[in-house]
Parts: structure tokens; sequence; C-alpha cells
């Protein structure tokens, strides 16, 4: 049996405007401030890059070898920007501000249509504002647009379960299709899982089933997914299952992959992290939740996101991002719930302690090093450049934002509106002074080193240093090799071995570009 239809508020499009603006300034903002971060930005980028290279758009190659990590839909949105725009930053970068702007914007209209205008407005703010998705949303990686395609199936989904019309349920099916060419089975599993756990709470098993095996459906997801797959098991064969299917998806689940581990509460502690600064609405709506599991959508939102947060904690390979698969339901529901947080200091302490951190932050680097805080030889050399590094305006920048923020609380609007404007001030910060500071740090002399190296005609290599954005910058496929004579190579100052002669090229922080005579 169809729940009654649960939209009584229909926003005109004109109405519709902030949902459109906010998320796209946020995530625009400054978008080619900072570096490519490595190893997963330069690795996407790196790909992209070389598709032009060797004409070859069914398949993924990261420095001469082949790449199966991900599947080819990022990669063709990249190259498409790249194609349009160049090999930079911004290019790279510009599929997931998008896809993250879409993210935020179907979020919004889900919560107005149902909850009206301030819940929209509010969800959409969330989004747009939550550290997680400002990393990712801004991030060359295939992440902000898996999370818009999750989002848009699942909210598809209720949709059909609200209603019975068949048009949402086979957008559904779209958007699953294109999230499996985005980043495998956990598109399907998402969406899928979800929905059946729902309906068993319902009582609506036999509307599920009807679902899931709809035909059309199935023809829309087959014909989006199966060429490409196929063509890949054509080309690679075994090296593909074992890559892909195997590797990247299997092993991520049975154990961990690439060192990245964690307990069964690792998101327990990563969530409220990745929603800040609006840890008080997430305590809020937590509290709110044995009330919410009576009314039908609520107790949606809610199972989707524990579904996705006791999968991922029982997977062996934990990474932070994994968790906001499972988030859109909280901006929704943390939107409803708004009016659950009533002190104004409460409020905004999270956002208050972020902006005193990017004040600090210089200084705290400086104290790291000073005190031998950092072991590592590398970063130590890289934050050795810190004093240069600092702009000018940072301190008066972040100095501004705080003062901005505190005069914000005086303002005569809801509080969460008050809250909504100072975390945007502070995702504004986080892209025009913070992300270009530790973006310089950390990789301003691997994208130097790359400029540099055009300028040397010899081969050249990654010399125990896996950085692949060097070869985006470089402009040519530079693989992870030991240095020969008669190359260039990119290495670091704690791995440059004492027995090699070598001609310095290049020198900065902890970063070195050599020829071997």
């Amino acid at each position: 049996m169809n729940l009654p239809t649960q939209n009584p508020y229909a926003p005109s499009l004109r109405e519709l405007w902030p949902l459109f603006l906010l998320p796209v300034v946020l995530f625009l903002l400054n978008l080619g401030g900072a570096p490519l971060f490595d190893v997963d930005e330069g690795a996407f980028s790196e790909a992209t890059r070389e598709m032009f290279v060797r004409h070859d758009f069914l398949s993924t190659w990261l420095n001469g070898d082949p790449r199966f990590d991900k599947p080819i839909l990022i990669y063709w949105c990249q190259a498409a920007f790249m194609w349009l725009l160049g090999p930079n930053e911004w290019a790279f970068r510009l599929p997931s501000a998008l896809a993250a702007s879409t993210w935020c914007f179907a979020a919004g209209h889900f919560a107005w249509q149902r909850f009206g205008r301030q819940a929209g407005l509010l969800a959409c703010g969330i989004a747009a504002t939550c550290i997680g998705v400002h990393i990712i949303g801004r991030a060359a990686t295939a992440d902000a647009l898996l999370n818009m395609l999750l989002a848009l199936s699942l909210l598809d989904s209720w949709r059909h379960l609200e209603s019975g019309r068949r048009a949402p349920l086979l957008r559904s099916y779209l958007w699953i299709g294109l999230g499996v060419l985005t980043k495998g089975p956990v598109a399907l599993l998402v969406p899928g899982a979800s929905t059946l756990l729902y309906c068993l709470t319902a009582g609506r098993l036999r509307d599920w089933l009807r679902s899931v095996f709809d035909p059309v459906g199935w023809i829309i997801l087959l014909v989006i997914t199966v060429p490409w797959y196929t063509a890949q098991l054509s080309i690679h064969g075994q090296a593909f299952i074992d890559g892909f299917i195997l590797k990247h998806n299997l092993q991520r689940f049975s154990g961990p992959l690439e060192g990245h581990s964690g307990s069964m509460f690792y998101y327990l502690l990563m969530i409220p992290a990745l929603l800040l600064p609006w840890l008080p609405w997430l305590v809020a709506s937590v509290r709110q939740a044995p009330a919410d599991w009576s009314h039908p959508l609520r107790r949606f939102l809610w199972i989707w996101f524990l579904f996705v947060t006791v999968f991922f904690s029982l997977s062996g390979t934990k990474l932070p991002h994994y968790a906001l698969y499972g988030c859109t339901p909280l901006f929704i529901l943390m939107a409803i719930h708004r009016d659950r947080v009533r002190n104004v200091w409460l409020a905004i302490l999270p956002a208050l302690i972020l902006l005193i951190a990017f004040i600090a932050l210089p200084a705290l680097l400086e104290q790291a090093t000073s005190q031998n805080w950092v072991k590592n030889p590398f970063y130590l050399a890289q934050l050795s450049r810190l004093p240069d590094a600092v702009p000018t305006a940072y301190l008066a920048l972040t100095s501004a934002a705080l003062v901005i923020a505190l005069l914000l609380t005086r303002w005569k609007q809801d509080l969460s509106i008050r809250i909504l404007a100072v975390a945007c001030v502070q995702t504004m910060l986080l892209a025009l002074a913070v992300a270009p500071l530790l973006g310089d740090l950390l990789q301003g002399p691997v994208k130097r080193a790359g400029l540099v190296a055009r300028n040397y005609t010899e081969p050249g290599v990654q010399w125990n240093f896996h950085s692949p954005s060097f070869s985006v910058y470089r402009q040519q496929v530079t693989p992870p090799r030991q240095a020969q004579s008669g190359q260039i190579a990119l290495t670091r100052v704690d791995r440059l071995p004492a027995d090699k002669p070598v001609e310095i090229l290049f020198r900065e922080g902890g970063v070195l570009l050599v020829r071997l005579p």
C-alpha cells in the first residue's frame, strides 16, 4: 500500500534560486587555489590526462600502468572539462564541484517539498557547509559524483514508495547505473539494502520486490553499465577481475587495503568531525531518533544512515569519506529538528573553535616543527618552509572571519539561519586561506618541481616517491621506478641514496628534482 504523498510544499523555480546559488558559490570559490593533493587527486588527474596521451578513452592508465581503482565515469567528466579548460586544477575539480552542488540542491529540494522553505534552505546549507562535503566537493576524485548519485537514487526511491509512481523508480535505476559506472557495486548495494530494510519495517516487502524486479528499470541499468564493463573484460581479461573486482571491491571489505584500517567505532568518531560545525544539530537529531521511528519518511532516513554506518564499520578498509554515503539523510533530519537547538553560544561553539584553530594554524605548525613533534624527515622539511608559505593577509583574513562570526550571533534571525551564515563564512575561509596554505606546504614543491621538469628532455621517473601530480604538472608520463643514468628523477630528501652521485636541478622543502649523470 502506498503512503499519502508527503509533498505539501511546491516551490517555484524563482523560489529555488538560493538552493542553486549557495552551493555553487561555495564549491567554485577559489577552486584552483591549491595544488592537486597526492595521492588521490594526482592519480585521478594524471589518469585523465593520459587518456589524451594514449588516445584511449575506454581504459584508465596511471604513469603507463593500468589503473583499476575506479570505473570510467568520473574520468570522462574530468576529460570533458580538461578538453575545454586545459590540464589544470579547475578542470580536474570542476566535475566534483558541480556534482556536490547538485547533491546539496537535491537534499534541500526534497526537504523543502515535505517540510517547508526553511527546512529546505537549511538542509541545502548544512550539506554545503559541513567540512566533509566541502573537502570532497572540491577534490578531483570520484566521491562527490558518487554521493550525488546515491542521494538522487534514494530520494527518488522514496518518491516511488511514497506515491507509487513509476517515473521516480525508473530515475533511481538511471542514477544507480551511473553510480555503478562511477564507483562500482556500492552504488547498487546502498539503495537496494536501505530500501529493503525500510520495506521490511513497514510490511511492504512485496512493494520492494516489484520495484527491484522492474524490467524497464533493469534495461536502463544494464544499458548504462554493461558496455563498459564488457569492454574492460575484453581488453584486460583476468587483470581487470583481479584489480577492480577482487582487490578494489571484495578486498576492501574483507581487510584493510593500503593500510586504511580502524576500529568498529571509527565512524562514530568520524561522523561528528565530518559534520562540523553542525554538531549541536546532530546531537539534537539523534535524541529525536526514537520519536522519528514512528514517522515513515523519518524512519526511512534513519535506516539509510544506519545501514551505511554499520556496513562500513564492518568493512576492513575504513576511510572518512565512506561515512558521507549515509549523511544525506542527516542533512534533512538536522533541518527538520532545527528548533531543538536554542542556545546561541552552544550552537556557535564548534564554529568558533574551528575559526580559532584556523587563526592558530601557522603557530601550531611552527610549534610542531620546533618541538620535534614531527618525526618524519620529509614532512619536517616541508614544514620548514612555513615562514615563506604563510600569506601576509592570512592572519587578517582569519581574524576578520572570527569577528564576523561573533557579530552574526546578534543578527535578528532564526538561530539556525545565523549559524548557517557563520558556517558560510567558515567555508569561504577554508577555500580562500586554509586550503591554499596547506596545499602550498604539502604540494607546492611537487607542483613547482613538475613545472621545472618541463625544461628537461631526459626521461623522468619518480624515485622512491609516489606523487602522481608531478606527472600532471610535468605533462609527461613519469613512472615510479629506480633512477638510471641519463634520467631526471623526482625524489625525497630522506630517500635519496647516499651512494648515488646526482645533480640537483630543483630543491624545495623535502622535494628534490635530480639528474643522474
